[in-house]
């Protein structure tokens, strides 16, 4: 297994702004660098293992990987960085939007939504009758 770093240096660039700053006064061993820790976490990701099973020999540990990505979540980062990907490559013509599609499954719908008029439901059933 390998160390040498999976994100480019043109990628990293573009990465690096958006994390936030380690606490200064953080209780615990020194962090790991933020470019391995998310080394780290491509590499749960691409290998589709739990976050226990990272192998010591690549010098990042699951609880700082974990946890690092935790942080990252909540400040946004993976949003932001989702966005700037998305505009660099529609800008370098690299996304066909032909094959795009839009999933709403995440949004919430709202428990008070109107419920049909009777004049409305009248309307549907006169309609369905007459075809």
């Amino acid at each position: 297994m390998s160390t040498r770093p999976w994100i480019v240096d043109d990628l990293w660039v573009l990465i690096e702004p958006l994390l936030p700053p380690w606490p200064t006064r953080s209780p615990g061993p020194r962090p790991v660098a933020d470019r391995l820790c998310l080394q780290g976490i491509l590499y749960v990701l691409h290998n589709d293992i739990a976050w226990q099973l990272l192998p010591p020999e690549l010098e990042f540990s699951s609880g700082q990987t974990c946890g690092r990505l935790e942080r990252w979540q909540q400040a946004g980062v993976c949003d932001q960085l989702h966005r700037i990907l998305l505009a660099e490559l529609n800008a370098a013509g690299r996304l066909d939007w032909s094959r795009a599609c839009v999933d709403g499954s995440h949004i919430r719908a709202k428990r008070a939504c109107a419920s049909p008029s009777a004049k409305a439901t009248r309307w549907a059933s006169a309609a369905w009758t007459r075809s």
